[in-house]
């Protein structure tokens, strides 16, 4: 399990397109941490890495989102902020997107469906440390 500190939002989205370039259809990534964290800004260094350039925001009322990717899959951006159990995140659709060869999905609030999400998944934490750093660890 890596541990990395970022000292900015640059250096989280660079983390984050370094991990894209090795996703695969059917990757699922869980981001968990306080509010504040960094999960949304890496979701845009993953998007970036897939070469989005559609601007990425939280689907935090929406709960899903999807963008298509230069690569043979599309990325699913889920939120689970507002979700308090897998019944619910069962509701939104979720597993819809979940483990198929076409789509990569990263979870932030992953750890809220847990127990639910299969064992290969990666797990990566966000630590806030101050207004600038962020200790991202896990499955980098």
């Amino acid at each position: 399990m890596k541990k990395i500190l970022s000292k900015s939002t640059k250096k989280t989205k660079e983390i984050a397109a370094k991990l894209a370039k090795n996703l695969k259809g059917g990757d699922i990534i869980s981001l968990s941490g306080n509010l504040g964290g960094g999960k949304t800004t890496f979701v845009q260094g993953i998007a970036e890495g897939l070469g989005i350039k559609e601007k990425i925001t939280s689907p935090t009322f929406v709960i899903i989102k999807e963008y298509p990717t230069i690569k043979n899959f599309s990325l699913v951006h889920i939120d689970l902020y507002r979700i308090t159990n897998f019944s619910e995140a069962q509701t939104a659709g979720i597993s819809d997107y979940l483990e198929k060869s076409n789509k990569v999905c990263v979870i932030e609030w992953g750890e809220r469906i847990s127990d639910f999400l299969p064992e290969k998944t990666k797990l990566i934490k966000f630590k806030f440390i101050d207004e600038s750093t962020r200790e991202i660890k896990g499955d980098l």
